[in-house]
């Protein structure tokens, strides 16, 4: 019997198309599977699913992931002596096991199952395809070229999928593991395709995420770092794209934020300046775009701050006034609920604001 692929989508025992027992089986058989080889020509693609559960569309623990983090094993470590695995990191926090409650005696490296996983992670979901012409003789000993086509969710994705559940959990090696990974595959596509601005978008997000871990990691210079290229990358796409501008401007204001607690105020206030910018130019081509008035607001807020430490309080308090008057005409909508909590929070700073400076200048 000829072995059928599980991502093909083939006739089913039950079909009604087959025929009952009794008549001429040859002559419908091989009509049979000549309707089932045109169906596999013609079906572009079916959607099918990593075996594992990792996937786009649903939300799974699978046999690789941790129960703490909820994320692919990272440092997979072993409970001494019930034996469920973790995350070294995860583990780590907890005496007794999770799992099943027994006491932890010791935890052991699970190199094995580690290494497992780690194999998992660099064929995820991907079928090998040949791109050399089948119709040339293979040369004995050449190395071929190999592409790699998707099944399932795109390792990319995947990649920041599993990295975002560890950063949650606080497992922050492992986050930075998986996006480390995910910006050595965009750049490997950078230098057969180009700086095309998908790309550089996609790898400005991801130097963005890297550059969050090393801050939470208290490795403030790797983050700037991070952060800068994150920026450089953003800077190359178009600025029409809401989310993208939107990103530029959190990677300014978090290169601001590390220089303030530095306390190098000119720095900061320099990279603040430059995401207020960036949000005031977004605000002009979408001034109905609430998201984009309270980034405004809270760019406004932070360049002001900055100018009251720098002696520059005239400045100081036109843009906190400029931060109040955009949050109290910013009118939400039913669906923009969501925003409420944040404006009302971002009015409350800046009225905190003013307030102590009338204070200080009441005698």
């Amino acid at each position: 019997m000829t072995p059928v692929c599980p991502f093909v989508k083939a006739a089913r025992p039950d079909d009604a198309s087959l025929k009952k027992p009794g008549e001429n089986q040859n002559k419908h058989q091989a009509a049979h599977e000549a309707k089932a080889k045109q169906e596999a020509r013609e079906s572009a693609s079916i959607p099918p699913k990593c075996p594992f559960g990792y996937d786009s569309q649903t939300f799974k623990l699978g046999p690789f992931s941790c129960m703490i983090c909820q994320a692919l094993l990272f440092e997979s470590s072993k409970c001494v002596p019930c034996s469920h695995v973790y995350c070294k990191a995860c583990i780590s926090r907890f005496k007794d096991c999770p799992l099943c409650g027994a006491d932890i005696e010791k935890i052991e490296a699970d190199t094995n199952l580690q290494n497992v996983v780690d194999r998992f992670i660099e064929g995820h979901a991907r079928i090998k395809r040949s791109q050399v012409n089948t119709d040339e003789e293979e040369v004995a000993g050449e190395k071929k070229t190999v592409i790699y086509e998707d099944v399932s969710l795109e390792r990319g994705a995947f990649l920041v999928q599993q990295a975002m559940r560890a950063f949650r959990a606080n497992n922050i090696e492992s986050a930075k593991s998986r996006l480390s990974v995910c910006a050595e595959d965009i750049r490997e596509q950078m230098e057969r395709m180009g700086n095309t601005s998908e790309l550089c978008s996609q790898l400005g997000a991801v130097l963005g995420m890297l550059g969050d871990c090393c801050r939470a990691m208290g490795d403030g210079g790797s983050a700037v770092s991070y952060f800068e290229e994150s920026v450089n990358f953003l800077l190359k796409v178009p600025n029409d794209d809401l989310e993208i501008t939107h990103t530029l401007s959190v990677s300014l204001n978090k290169i601001g934020d590390l220089r303030y607690y530095e306390g190098d105020l000119e720095a900061a206030r320099s990279h603040y300046f430059q995401s207020l910018n960036v949000r005031r130019d977004a605000i002009k081509d979408h001034p109905n775009v609430s998201s984009q008035i309270l980034d405004v607001a809270v760019s406004l807020a932070k360049v002001a701050d900055v100018d009251r430490n720098l002696g520059n309080e005239g400045m100081a308090i036109e843009r906190f006034q400029e931060a109040i008057k955009l949050l109290e005409s910013l009118k939400l909508n039913s669906e923009e609920a969501g925003f409420e909590q944040r404006r009302l929070s971002v009015l409350e700073f800046l009225n905190n604001q003013l307030a102590q400076k009338q204070a200080d200048s009441t005698p």
